[in-house]
């Protein structure tokens, strides 16, 4: 058999035009020929890090269509549902290894790696439906769908679901950024797979040149790679401009970093309070001699109070002095003590000598983060179990509302904190209740000197250009930053460092499409893909298989 192999090759040889690349491209498809398995195999783990690179804080966002290309290629190849899922598996655990041990950082190995395998799991069930649609007319459409119907599945089971990871939080500096502005963060993952398998359409088109209409669909292939990043420079003409609103406000973003690193962080609740009130009164003297404006809105980040200030008597004069200092309400970040003893990750808007006003409520609390669910039984498997945190989701609308010292009318700020800001649904209830300005109040201290940082200051460019609002990013350790409504980070600090950024922000009541269909882009494709789904696996049982692609033709055919 291996001669007859040697044998189909040579005489795939014999037609090849001599060259460099000629010979290069024969020495890999007879290595192909000669080790499909392999090749399925590397091409599986290339294709998931090729996604990997394209997130931050790398700028490679065009490796992820490149990515889904290649994982689209090596499925269709792969011997049936079970190697679609397999290999979809294999590119999975090469996306997400590497992308996510800034959850085992400390608390060791057993949380990173048995979140990349769940997550994992769904690229797996990514690479079966890609497998079975592929059969279909018009495949590049409906495979690109179970693309977005798996996204949507990890988004929401278990916990509540895991976003991160998505196609969209790794397109910050890409041009398919400004598609958010129309179908939010599902449709540029839709976007970037879209062009992935037609890419994959685009190669299979070219190398195997046969069947009637090969030409259009070359033709359909390429236009669609053109055209779909193309459009997202074309939106980019539509986003609002970085100055343009109803007025404008002055914002300050306090950074006042941690003492030391890691879970015992908060054990050093005083400190910390005591870093942002020390540099929040660092720019109350900035503004008094003239190096910085007078803000109207002061942003904390989430933890910046681990002392309940409610509770706490020092905590509240602290904070009640520093923002009469300022002359401005302070949105602190604060751990409240219930009655029963759990917690809520609560922002407070504090005004000055009146104390606190409104607040919000972390609605969309992390799982084996600040609760543990089945705790009883994660014990077994680590010790750090009872580090979880006891803290219960908050309710409302994610709007507080702040009053500048005489300055206007109230600012409708709609805020999402930390782990918040990766779900769809985290800014439609404040956009709803008219929020003007975004925030996205965060703790990174907890993920050390790691990639999370810059992989969520992504999510927050996608919701700024989502949304059509400015957005404040306040980072107890960094990075802080202040972004426009077309995505751009126009001011950005340093990590581990005491830091204040201030800017001069819209505030806007105008509405995108993406705020205005909410989920109902993302709904509609998935149910485009169940359909999908459906079709394929009835066609699967009244019609006989179709001639197996690629590596499995070669097989039967040096069998026969």
């Amino acid at each position: 058999m291996r001669r007859e192999k040697d044998e189909l090759v040579d005489v795939r040889q014999d037609h090849e035009t001599p060259g460099a690349a000629t010979g290069l491209r024969t020495r890999l498809t007879a290595t192909a020929t000669r080790y499909p398995v392999l090749a399925r195999l590397v091409g599986a783990i290339v294709a998931g890090l090729l996604i990997y690179a394209s997130f931050p804080p790398r700028t490679c966002w065009y490796l992820a269509p490149l990515g889904i290309a290649l994982l689209t290629l090596v499925v269709r190849s792969s011997r049936g549902l079970r190697g679609g899922f397999g290999h979809g598996l294999v590119a999975g655990l090469a996306f997400f290894v590497p992308l996510l041990p800034w959850t085992g950082i400390y608390v060791g190995p057993a949380p990173w790696l048995g979140l990349s395998l769940a997550c994992a799991i769904y690229v797996g069930l990514f690479g079966l439906l890609a497998r079975l649609v592929s059969a279909l007319p018009g495949w590049p459409l409906w495979v690109a769908t179970t693309w977005t119907l798996t996204e949507w599945g990890r988004s929401s089971f278990p916990f509540g679901g895991f976003p991160w990871g998505r196609l969209a939080f790794g397109q910050g500096d890409g041009w398919y950024l400004p598609l958010a502005w129309l179908g939010g963060a599902p449709g540029v993952s839709f976007a970037v797979a879209l062009t992935g398998t037609a890419l994959a359409a685009l190669v299979i088109g070219l190398r195997e040149r046969r069947g009637a209409r090969w030409r259009t669909g070359i033709a359909a292939a390429a236009a669609i790679v053109v055209a779909v990043p193309v459009a997202g420079l074309i939106f980019r003409t539509v986003l609002p401009a970085p100055a343009d609103g109803d007025r404008t406000i002055t914002v300050a973003a306090i950074q006042g970093s941690v003492p030391r690193l890691g879970l015992d962080f908060n054990a050093q609740r005083r400190a910390v309070l005591d870093n942002h009130v020390r540099e929040t009164a660092a720019l109350a003297d900035a503004v008094a001699a003239g190096r910085a404006r007078q803000p109207d809105v002061v942003i904390w980040p989430e933890n910046s109070s681990d002392i309940d200030p409610l509770r706490n008597s020092d905590a509240y004069a602290e904070i009640t002095a520093v923002s009469e200092r300022i002359h401005a309400p302070i949105l602190v970040g604060a751990v409240l003590v219930n009655d029963d003893d759990t917690t809520t990750n609560s922002v407070i808007v504090w005004n000055g000598a009146d104390g606190p006003g409104e607040r919000h409520d972390k609605k969309i609390i992390q799982p084996f983060g600040e609760y543990l669910p089945y705790r009883d039984f994660f014990r077994h498997f680590s010790r750090y179990a009872d580090r979880a945190g006891y803290f219960v989701p908050g309710h409302g609308d994610g709007v507080v509302h702040a009053q500048p010292d005489g300055r206007g009318g109230p600012v409708a700020i709609g805020v999402a904190t930390c782990y918040e800001v990766a779900f769809d649904r985290a800014f439609e209830d404040s956009m709803h209740a008219g929020a003007q300005l975004l925030t996205v109040p965060t703790n990174n201290a907890t993920f050390g000197d790691s990639e999370m940082t810059y992989q969520q200051l992504a999510m927050s460019r996608v919701r700024a250009v989502e949304h059509g609002r400015a957005l404040v990013v306040a980072a107890t350790s960094g990075v802080s930053a202040i972004i426009t409504a077309d995505g751009a980070v126009r001011q950005e600090t340093s990590k581990f460092v005491p830091a204040w950024l201030e800017a001069e922000l819209p505030l806007r009541h105008t509405t995108t499409p993406a705020t205005a269909l909410g989920p109902w882009p993302e709904w509609v494709l998935c149910i485009v893909a169940g359909i999908a789904v459906v079709a394929s696996a009835i066609r699967r049982r009244i019609m006989p298989s179709p001639e197996p692609a690629d590596d499995e033709a070669v097989d039967d055919r040096v069998r026969r």
